[in-house]
This record gives structure tokens, C-alpha cells and sequence, in this order.
């Protein structure tokens, strides 16, 4: 594929000095939020299986391994000891304060990467976790349009109640009543 497809052809104009520093923060943000993704899966399936499983003692525990055994380690157990019920270790004021200081960074590194074709995609999809979960409404209606422009299948709307349909072009026909197709939902 590299003698076929293309990619970037002109170097982006950056300061090295400055992406330095902007690689030590998207790292160091890029760790934070895959850990809290992965505590956050331990924590789910301890709740709905009963595991009771202690979330800072799972930290403590990958402190004292062979492979994961990292600094960041011990400041997510204390925090997890902390506050026994912390949704995501993103909102502990701790982690939310380094957070909320270097996602720019982590901003200009990952775009960095996309212009200049290089593929960062372990930093890039934390970096799409953080966006998910720091939001209090995600784009899915957009979504919702979607599966109604290919398929009629009805989006709900943000701003008012209810089930709609629209006739996006000519193309589209009315499907009627929607109660039939929204009958079940919750």
C-alpha cells in the first residue's frame, strides 16, 4: 500500500522545544485516561458480577508486578483509597487538575501526528475517551439521523419530546404513523 497510497507531503513548521514538552503532558495524559478506562471496565464488571473487587488494592497490586509497575501507580491508588467511590479517576482533583492542565498539549500532539500521516492510536482514542466522558451530551443524535436518512428508523430530539421522522429529500417516503415503529421502546 505505501507505493500506492499517499500521504502527507509537506512537514508541519513546529517548535521542537515545544513539542517536547507537549509529548511529556500527551503521554502523561494519554496513561492517566487509559488507566482510568481500564480501572473503570474492572470497576463495571466487579458491580454487576458482586466481586467486590477493591479498586486501590488492584493499583497496589500492579505496583508490585513485572510489567505494568509504574510511578503513575501509586498516585492512582491513593486515590482510589482516597474516595472509595470515585466514578472515574479522571474526576479525582488530583488527576482532573493535571487533566485539565495538559489536554492542549495532547491536543496539538495528537493533531501533529494526523497532519504529518503518522498514526497515534492508542493517543488519540484516549484522547477520544476523555472528549466522551468529559461531555454532558455526545453527538449520538447524530447518529439517530443517520438510521433515519438510510433506514426510517426515527431519532428523539434534544429540544422537545418525542419520536420524529423527517423526509430528508425526495428520495424518502413518509412511513406513516410512528407508533408502530416505536412500539417497545422504553
Amino acid at each position: 500500500a505505501e507505493s500506492i497510497l499517499q500521504g502527507p507531503t509537506e512537514k508541519p513548521m513546529v517548535d521542537r522545544s515545544q513539542i517536547i514538552q507537549d509529548l511529556e503532558s500527551a503521554l502523561y495524559c494519554s496513561k492517566v485516561v487509559s488507566y482510568a478506562q481500564g480501572l473503570g471496565i474492572i470497576k463495571a464488571a466487579s458491580d454487576k458480577n458482586g466481586w467486590n473487587v477493591d479498586m486501590a488494592l488492584c493499583a497496589r497490586m500492579w505496583r508490585g508486578g513485572c510489567i505494568i509497575r509504574a510511578k503513575l501507580l501509586k498516585g492512582i491508588q491513593e486515590a482510589l483509597a482516597r474516595d472509595l467511590n470515585l466514578p472515574n479517576l479522571m474526576v479525582d482533583p488530583g488527576f482532573a487538575e493535571q487533566l485539565n492542565r495538559g489536554h492542549m498539549a495532547w491536543r496539538r500532539i495528537v493533531s501533529l501526528g494526523i497532519a504529518s500521516g503518522i498514526s497515534l492510536p492508542a493517543m488519540s482514542a484516549s484522547l477520544s475517551y476523555y472528549d466522551q466522558y468529559r461531555r454532558a451530551n455526545l453527538p449520538a443524535n447524530l447518529v439517530q439521523a443517520q438510521r433515519d436518512f438510510f433506514g426510517g428508523h426515527t431519532f428523539q430530539r434534544t429540544d422537545k419530546d418525542g419520536t420524529f421522522h423527517t423526509l430528508w429529500d425526495d428520495t424518502h417516503k413518509d412511513i406513516g404513523d410512528l407508533t408502530g415503529r416505536t412500539a417497545g421502546e422504553l
